[in-house]
């Protein structure tokens, strides 16, 4: 990672999401959001390419009816924050990967 990208600023939204295609997912206080789409054709069709690249995604819906792609879920802000410094130092296409607070 270059010197400017670690001290990019993580971009933070709060907004209420539900699980999409699957009921069993565990709700998080945080999440890392990987890509944002308003169809959820494009939305499923990048989640296979990121379990290509090895990233465990899901689908959430947000409260505006955008489908986000999160590639972790925390309880612990921290934690979401070192995944997202990890991703960025990591993947240079994913340095615009930012923080979605679950509103309760």
């Amino acid at each position: 990672m270059t010197e400017e990208n670690s001290k990019t600023e993580i971009t933070v939204r709060t907004e209420s999401v539900k699980p999409v295609d699957r009921s069993d997912i565990a709700i998080y206080g945080f999440y890392v959001i990987i890509g944002s789409f308003r169809s959820i054709e494009n939305a499923r069709q990048y989640n296979i390419d990121l379990v290509r690249k090895g990233f465990i995604p899901s689908i959430l819906e947000s409260e505006s009816g955008l489908f986000r792609i999160s590639v972790g879920g925390y309880d612990d802000e921290n934690a979401a924050r070192a995944r997202i410094a990890g991703i960025r130092a990591s993947y240079a296409e994913y340095s615009d990967v930012w923080l979605l607070v679950r509103k309760k």
